[in-house]
């Protein structure tokens, strides 16, 4: 993965149960260890945010909640993003994720996508660098994390070969929430449109450009989980 920073051209179309029925909220690492969300190992200033409840219009069903090998996929974000942070969060409806057993925080902008979710997330964190990623995308790896973290920009976003980017996967400053309240505030809707905000606001945000789309593979429609869970 190479790394650059600043005024990249932004593609306009970047893209377990319990016994009593309730979802397991542990996480899970690598070597099947349960952790309840919180480490102490150094990574104190990172803290991660699974972004969930969106429309799910094509899955037909909130894709949060659906289950391979028996584990949601809010969760199994959760667990890849555990590798990195110190604590992992989602964000959406508490009322609609608690069963999930990990801490959830709402929306201060509901209703308005993505970008709402950085914002809660921005707003909510205690820890300077904040991970965020979308419940779809179940293969992300710590290699792709720690690329991200480690351009030590204000944002960093995942960069496609075509020049688009992945912004439901990214890194933030907390100090980024500002910006993302005035881009809110201001009519934008879109993560990349947030993002040139940020750059005209004189935030570095870097971009990591990836040879390995696999790890950004998202399930949107009941075919893509199909092959997801057949492969």
């Amino acid at each position: 993965m190479s790394i650059e920073q600043n005024r990249m051209n932004l593609s306009p179309n970047a893209r377990s149960r319990l016994p009593n029925g309730n979802i397991r909220g542990e996480l899970e690492t690598p070597d099947g260890r349960r952790n309840d969300g919180l480490r102490n190992d150094g990574l104190g200033n990172r803290a991660g945010w699974v972004l969930v409840g969106g429309r799910s219009s094509r899955m037909g069903q909130d894709k949060a909640l659906i289950e391979v090998e028996g584990r949601p996929l809010a969760l199994r974000v959760a667990d890849s993003l555990f590798l990195s942070c110190n604590t992992v969060s989602i964000v959406g409806d508490p009322a609609r994720y608690a069963t999930l057993g990990l801490p959830v925080i709402p929306d201060n902008f509901p209703g308005q996508g993505p970008l709402a979710g950085i914002e809660a997330a921005l707003r909510a964190t205690s820890a300077d660098w904040n991970l965020i990623a979308a419940c779809d995308m179940p293969s992300l790896d710590s290699t792709v994390f720690a690329s991200l973290f480690s351009t030590g920009c204000d944002c960093a976003v995942p960069r496609y070969a075509d020049g688009s980017v992945e912004p439901l996967c990214s890194v933030y400053h907390r100090r980024c929430h500002r910006a993302v309240v005035a881009a809110l505030e201001s009519g934008i809707r879109r993560v990349t449109d947030a993002l040139r905000h940020l750059e005209s606001e004189c935030f570095s945000v870097g971009y990591v450009t990836i040879t390995d789309n696999a790890p950004f593979r998202n399930l949107n429609t009941p075919e893509e989980l199909r092959s997801y869970r057949n492969a």
